[in-house]
């Protein structure tokens, strides 16, 4: 194993999670596009992959690549979810749950493509969602009990469209390292 690799930029591979405070309707539009096109460029990383490679790590003690598209699966079906009760109630408290043990549960070695059918058809009716809102709609909030906060929705968007391309460059790094990391 190569020893000549920072950790930090493995695990952050696009930086970490920085949501301006002040987003423009161009970068709200921006983040959309990278929730509506986000299951396609899963599928094309993967689709050819062997089970071999799909058990590729992006890091040293991170998962593999087949854990990540469950794992975003698992996420972004949370995330409609959330998104609908904060459209729909005063300032939810939404529930958080332990990623790292789902992504060791059992359906967490399905393949893949279970997971990216989920991801297309989630991502498309999210897109008709988000395309809908307006932006009294994005200013809805709803309360995270971990950080202990209230999350604005366009927060929320950003987070998500960050959260594809973090996983998107975990993937892609996975596969420049061919199992450098198993």
């Amino acid at each position: 194993m190569n020893k000549d690799f920072n950790l930090e930029s493995l695990r952050y591979p696009i930086g970490k999670l920085n949501v301006p405070k002040d987003v423009s309707k161009e970068q709200v539009s921006e983040w959309i596009e990278t929730i509506e096109s986000f299951p396609s460029k899963v599928r094309a990383l993967t689709e050819n992959l062997s089970s071999e490679e799909l058990d590729w790590k992006y890091r040293p003690e991170g998962w593999t690549i087949r854990q990540v598209v469950h794992h975003v699966a698992d996420s972004h079906i949370n995330s409609i979810i959330r998104f609908k009760l904060a459209l729909t109630e005063d300032v939810p408290t939404i529930k958080p749950y332990f990623e790292d043990k789902w992504a060791e549960l059992e359906d967490s070695k399905a393949p893949v493509s279970q997971s990216i059918s989920l991801l297309e058809g989630v991502h498309a009716r999210w897109a008709i969602l988000l395309k809908s809102m307006s932006e009294d709609d994005f200013k809805r909030k709803l309360f995270h009990p971990e950080q202990g906060r209230e999350l604005t929705l366009t927060f929320m968007l950003g987070l998500y469209a960050w959260h594809c391309r973090h996983h998107l460059a975990h993937i892609e790094q996975a596969l420049e390292n061919e199992g450098e990391f198993n």
